[in-house]
């Protein structure tokens, strides 16, 4: 019996690790593919021979990407547009999260059912009457035109990952800083906010990496070359001619735009499932 037992659980845990394997292939190898062909040469680019590495290495591609254009100015503003966006919707998201989670509001469940349909708002759907607002004020071709709106659409999942944390803290630590004479706004950013630093963490990276990878509103809110992020940039390579992609620059940029990310996800990982977990086992 106990033989049986344990044959089956040794049965389950290698289709568990097979699943996991399969899993891992399917995400990282499109990766590793991009970063193959942004060190493969174009005379072996599109050979039908298959290699997990590259047939003959070169860093021509990436030098094209510094040299033919202006990459370090769109990776300069990509990074001001997200950080700036972060910091606004962790700011934001904390009071807007701390009071859902520990004022007595009226309608909070109104409110919290507001914020959850705004974030489900198609962003085509309001492009038109954004554009014509942001260029009403003279923001088109701006920063601000891109964080304003950029703040906009992560506010929501912020508050909401922000609010789930707060109300799952234990109410005596904020009855302490009450009875030391805090009130409200000394004890979110003296005793809350420190507490509530995975899942800040947390936010923080959803929140830089949404606003990073953002296309349609920098593609329709940027008019000058000079102001596009990332994603534009990228998407506006072109070839020696009209008919040709410069395939090999295209993943030498994808590859040094998504490698930080990659890097900050690592460096952060016990932050980031410690707080995406927080709150869901209670002792």
């Amino acid at each position: 019996m106990k033989l049986g037992m344990r044959s089956k659980k040794n049965i389950e845990k290698t289709f568990l690790y097979i699943f996991v394997v399969v899993i891992f292939i399917y995400f990282v190898f499109p990766f590793w593919w991009a970063i193959r062909s942004s060190f493969t040469s174009n005379t072996f680019l599109f050979t039908k021979d298959f290699s997990l590495l590259p047939p003959e290495w070169t860093f021509d591609h990436y030098i094209g990407v510094f040299r033919e254009h202006n990459f370090l100015r769109n990776i300069l503003n990509s990074i001001i547009v997200a950080g700036s966006t972060t910091l606004f919707s962790l700011v934001l998201g904390s009071f807007a999260g701390y009071a859902v989670a520990r004022l007595k509001i009226p309608g909070k469940v109104l409110i919290m059912g507001s914020i959850l349909a705004v974030s489900m708002f198609p962003q085509v759907s309001i492009l038109g009457g954004l554009y014509q607002l942001l260029r009403s004020m003279g923001l088109i071709d701006t920063y601000p035109g891109l964080i304003i709106p950029y703040t906009a659409i992560t506010l929501p999942l912020t508050t909401w990952i922000l609010q789930n944390f707060f109300r799952d803290l234990p109410k005596s630590v904020e009855e302490s800083a009450y009875i030391d004479g805090c009130n409200k706004f000394q004890t979110l950013y003296k005793i809350v906010i420190p507490l509530s630093i995975p899942a800040i963490v947390t936010t923080g990276l959803l929140t830089f990496i949404q606003a990073w990878n953002e296309f349609m509103f920098a593609l329709t809110f940027v008019i000058n070359p000079e102001m596009f992020t990332v994603p534009v940039a990228i998407s506006m390579f072109t070839g020696a001619s009209q008919y040709e992609q410069p395939w090999g620059q295209l993943m030498a940029a994808s590859v040094i735009i998504t490698v930080p990310l990659v890097l900050l996800v690592l460096i952060f990982q016990n932050k980031i499932v410690e707080g995406l977990t927080s709150g869901a086992i209670k002792g």
